[in-house]
């Protein structure tokens, strides 16, 4: 497994991470017995990177990583861990927590719930507005001399924020959506990263699917499926989306791969500092995605998948309005 560093501070982690929250929420049902074996085939690859939040499936992402890693050394695994996002008992959103009793909270709640006595990298799921981020960094940091926490994370956080951070602690890396169709942190937060000295964790590199070349625009969707409300998964857009698919499909048919290996493979060439997460729920899509990594794109290859699918392409936003005012990178 080819391995990457998060940031200039944090730790050495394999070039492909796993991101686990499919497995017990928010793309409707999931299969407890596909996560566990999709966890235990990413170990085995020599991925080494989980990532989780605590309010996936409300606990359950946390507990199921828990029963995947029996057996295993927890010191060979890097666990990464939103807190924040307030649910209630039917899985609705109803706020945001980044205080410092909040973060002391939410872990220890973690630790309990991952049967660990340490998180690798914590972070707020989202910037709070009325919380000053060096409050919530500090707590982290209280935490990470208290021998809980090991390093600070952030997550859609903006350039400014991410200063502020800083400012406090060292921050290990960002995560945040890149793909070929989501771009934005390429104008600010991207170089404030580098200038920074911090990492990226990118998820959404498949675009929730749509960029994977499996997705069917017939394809009907849960209720609890987050996609059946996503911008670009609807009408129009989605047409609009998968043409860009169908582009990418002939470039991918090209060299013999999948548009779900170029589109990682592309994400992985915009610099060493960046990690993807993917965020498969079976053992046969976790392969898929691993051989992004055997994939090297040329500069011709950079240009022709440039081409196909032009930065700001695609159609609708990644998130719905409501949530889309909630981040701190896109305001």
């Amino acid at each position: 497994m080819k391995t990457r560093q998060l940031g200039k501070t944090g730790p050495v982690v394999s070039a492909m991470g796993l991101g686990c929250m499919g497995m017990s929420d928010l793309y409707g049902p999931a299969n407890r017995d596909d996560g566990i074996a999709t966890i235990h085939a990413a170990l085995d690859a020599g991925v080494t990177l989980l990532d989780t939040g605590d309010f996936y499936g409300m606990g359950h992402n946390e507990m199921l990583i828990r029963d995947a890693l029996q057996g295993r050394r927890r010191e060979d695994v890097v666990i990464s861990v939103k807190f924040g996002a307030q649910r209630d008992a039917s899985g609705n959103w109803i706020g945001l927590d980044t205080t410092p009793a909040g973060v002391k909270n939410f872990l220890a709640y973690s630790l309990k719930r991952l049967g660990t006595d340490y998180v690798d990298i914590y972070r707020p799921a989202r910037v709070h507005p009325g919380v000053p981020i060096e409050e919530t960094v500090g707590a982290i940091k209280e935490m990470i001399d208290a021998g809980y926490v090991r390093h600070v994370g952030l997550s859609e956080a903006g350039a400014e924020t991410i200063r502020k951070a800083c400012a406090v602690h060292p921050v290990v890396d960002l995560q945040i959506e890149y793909s070929l169709i989501s771009r934005s942190i390429e104008k600010a937060i991207l170089p404030a990263c580098r200038e920074l000295g911090v990492g990226i964790t990118a998820y959404g590199v498949l675009s929730r699917g749509l960029l994977s070349g499996h997705w069917k625009p017939d394809r009907e969707l849960h209720p609890y499926d987050f996609r059946a409300y996503s911008p670009r998964f609807q009408g129009e857009n989605l047409s609009q989306n998968l043409k860009l698919v169908e582009a990418l499909h002939k470039i991918a048919d090209e060299h013999k791969v999948t548009p779900a290996q170029i589109a990682i493979a592309w994400v992985m060439s915009r610099g060493e500092d960046i990690v993807p997460l993917i965020g498969a729920r079976k053992p046969e899509r976790l392969a898929e995605s691993l051989g992004a990594l055997e994939l090297s794109l040329s500069d011709e290859d950079l240009a022709a998948i440039g081409a196909a699918v032009p930065a700001d392409a695609a159609a609708g936003e990644r998130y719905p309005e409501m949530q889309m005012r909630m981040l701190d990178s896109e305001r």
